[in-house]
């Protein structure tokens, strides 16, 4: 990393023991004693408190009133201090990039929106998302030195190793973008890079903190679709870090086969479940869209699937019958692909998320929910919870803020990727 990098905040935490306390510190939000600390963390209690001593230092944790338990002196209650460190988030969709600011406790203090670049100059995209950030950052009265990083989420294929951004099908002119290295040169800010779909299980993990499920699928509904996967909580990223990729499930898609572009009644969930395909239909079964043209038929493009996306689910809300079923009905098709996920794995919990997801899980919550556990094809025995999350629409902007904040704060191995 070059040398004007802001990095220190990172190693300034680093040190598993620290990782430890802090984490469950984190965990707490009533706050813990040091008693307490060297209880559920394992540490000696001189350790905790040579930890806590640099940690308050630090201004990461607070003493915050004291309690009295049982005889003895009363004890001093240590709590988490969101706002002395902060993480950024980043998705990269092919309508907008997404930019929030998370605190330590992961609450979104400030968020924004650029248009896509059209990485036709790799320069110009990280002059853009660069150029975001600081304002962010900025606006939100943070000290940069506060910023302990930046998370992208971005559409798959990427390159991890390399920090690449590869050649994602629905952003064609983005090939061989080298977005980490570029926007940590461009911000000083360390940078991880991660396929949309994981960031977004790794926030949903992170940020349930204790609560979190051991096992889960996480169907995020973009531009495309695809599944997150987190097994014994820890996300499975695979080989090269593209796992996830589940547009290519064969699905019976029922009443929305055979228009406007399919024959017959079998096909890929991502495809029959596209937002650009689904606003035809809507258009098509009469939905009505100010931004409709003469060709109905006619590919949309992606800011204007965006907009028509906020016309269907204004129309979901106020109870247009085909804005409703078409709803209903995709939700119900992605439901039959999470059926095999859930056979394949075995998990117990399906989290619906994503920013064309949240628009319509009013209606296509249910119908899905139906689909999975009413499946005469579910093989699992145990319950399945099916919820959407809480996240959002921003839900991939979050969770790529969260990889920073989970990298500083958990004492896992995944804290060694800050450094790449």
């Amino acid at each position: 990393m070059a040398e004007h990098r802001r990095g220190a905040n990172l190693p300034s935490i680093g040190g598993f023991n620290r990782t430890v306390v802090l984490d469950a510190v984190r965990r707490s939000p009533d706050g813990l004693s040091r008693v307490e600390l060297a209880s559920r963390t394992g540490l000696s209690a001189q350790t905790v408190s040579n930890v806590t001593r640099f940690l308050i230092e630090a201004g990461m944790i607070v003493e915050s009133g004291t309690v009295v338990s049982g005889r003895g002196k009363p004890r001093t209650i240590l709590r988490l201090e969101p706002g002395s460190r902060y993480a950024v988030g980043v998705h990269v969709d092919p309508a907008v990039v997404t930019y929030v600011l998370l605190d330590l406790a992961g609450a979104v203090v400030a968020s924004t929106t650029t248009s896509t670049p059209t990485a036709d100059d790799p320069s110009e995209v990280v002059r853009t998302i660069a150029s975001a950030v600081r304002g962010l950052v900025a606006e939100a009265g943070v000290d940069v030195d506060a910023v302990l990083g930046i998370g992208i989420a971005s559409p798959g294929p990427i390159d991890v190793d390399a920090g690449i951004v590869v050649d994602p099908p629905f952003l064609p002119r983005w090939r061989d973008v080298p977005l980490r290295e570029a926007l940590a040169e461009a911000t000083g800010h360390p940078v991880l890079l991660e396929k949309d779909v994981t960031a977004a299980a790794v926030g949903e993990m992170f940020l349930a903190g204790e609560s979190a499920a051991r096992n889960f699928a996480f169907v995020y509904f973009g531009t495309g679709f695809g599944v997150g996967l987190v097994l014994d909580h820890e996300p499975v990223r695979g080989v090269g870090s593209n796992a996830g990729d589940a547009g290519h499930i064969m699905v019976d898609q029922g009443a929305l086969a055979g228009t406007p572009d399919s024959a017959g009644t079998r096909g890929e969930v991502g495809a029959a479940v596209a937002p650009d395909r689904l606003v035809r239909i809507a258009r098509e079964r009469g939905v009505r869209f100010t931004g409709g043209t003469a060709d109905d038929t006619a590919p949309v493009a992606a800011d204007a699937v965006n907009a028509a996306w906020d016309e269907l689910a204004a129309a979901i809300d106020d109870g247009d019958a085909a804005a409703v079923t078409l709803a209903a009905q995709t939700g119900a098709v992605m439901g039959q692909a999470v059926v095999l996920i859930v056979n394949l794995l075995d998990v117990d919990r399906v989290v619906f998320g994503g920013p064309f997801w949240s628009r319509i899980a009013s209606a296509a919550l249910p119908a899905a929910r139906a689909a999975i556990v009413d499946s005469p094809l579910l093989v699992p025995k145990h319950p399945v919870a099916v919820v959407e999350s809480d996240r959002g629409a921003d839900v991939a902007a979050v969770g790529a803020a969260c990889l920073v904040l989970d990298a500083a704060l958990s004492p896992r191995a995944s804290a060694l990727l800050i450094g790449r």
